[in-house]
């Protein structure tokens, strides 16, 4: 009966990683790409990730190690990540516009951990997807795996407390954070290539505008699957849920 139970949770999430296929998408689109920011910005961005990443690898070893049960929420929780962020439509020279597939992992683990399975999905996808870089890492992590997740969770325990409906606060708290994550890789261009006239402000709202024309559509679609994916796991895989601490932590 258990397996029987996995074996629907599985399914479940396999028409839904299917139905994500089944948007379009172009296979030259990228995250921040190789070479696109300064050696400094790069080593920049990793320093400042360092101690969510830190704190991220001491939580998911915490988490293995008392909460067996949670691994296959780990797992789907960063498969989600790898598959519709490997969805790209191009938006803006350096980058791209796409769903970030954080939202789940955020409300479910936290930053720190999505973090990590953030780290995990962009090594990946800059090796073998020629997806992002490796100079340019720290920056995609930040804006992609550390910003975005932290506004999400932040924002799904505010609704928690307002008591707002559980499902309009989780779309909520996934769109946001969705779109949080342009609002930073948008500051992150702008700091690399400030603009002539009014600097680091006026280029960063002209990336701003050419990424909300493809991102707030994306960011819509992104929450409506993330909550899917946690209706489903909450009717299949209630006791792994009950496991873990709904909503995360800061660390």
């Amino acid at each position: 009966m258990k397996f029987c139970k996995y074996q629907k949770a599985i399914l479940f999430l396999t028409v839904a990683s299917a139905a994500c296929f089944a948007l379009p998408a172009t296979a030259n689109a990228m995250h921040i790409m190789e070479g696109y920011l300064p050696i400094v910005h790069c080593i920049a961005w990793i320093v400042i990730s360092l101690p969510f990443l830190y704190t991220g690898v001491v939580r998911l070893r915490q988490v293995v190690k008392e909460k067996r049960r949670t691994l296959m929420l780990l797992a789907m929780s960063g498969a989600f990540i790898f598959v519709i962020s490997s969805l790209k439509i191009p938006s803006v020279t350096g980058s791209s516009s796409h769903m970030t597939g954080t939202g789940l992992s955020a409300i479910l683990f936290g930053v720190s951990i999505t973090s990590i399975l953030t780290v995990i999905v962009l090594l990946f996808q800059a090796i073998l997807l020629a997806h992002g870089g490796i100079t340019t890492l720290g920056a995609n992590v930040f804006a992609m795996g550390i910003a975005g997740p932290l506004v999400t969770m932040l924002l799904y325990k505010a609704g928690k407390k307002m008591k707002v409906n559980r499902m309009v606060n989780i779309f909520i708290a996934a769109a946001i954070g969705s779109l949080c994550t342009y609002i930073v890789t948008a500051l992150q261009l702008a700091f690399a290539y400030p603009g002539e006239v009014g600097g680091v402000m006026s280029s960063a709202v002209k990336f701003l505008g050419v990424f909300a024309p493809t991102q707030i559509p994306l960011a819509v679609v992104e929450a409506l699957l993330t909550l899917l994916v946690i209706m489903g796991l909450e009717s299949l895989a209630s006791r792994e849920l009950s496991d873990i601490s709904y909503g995360g932590e800061l660390g």
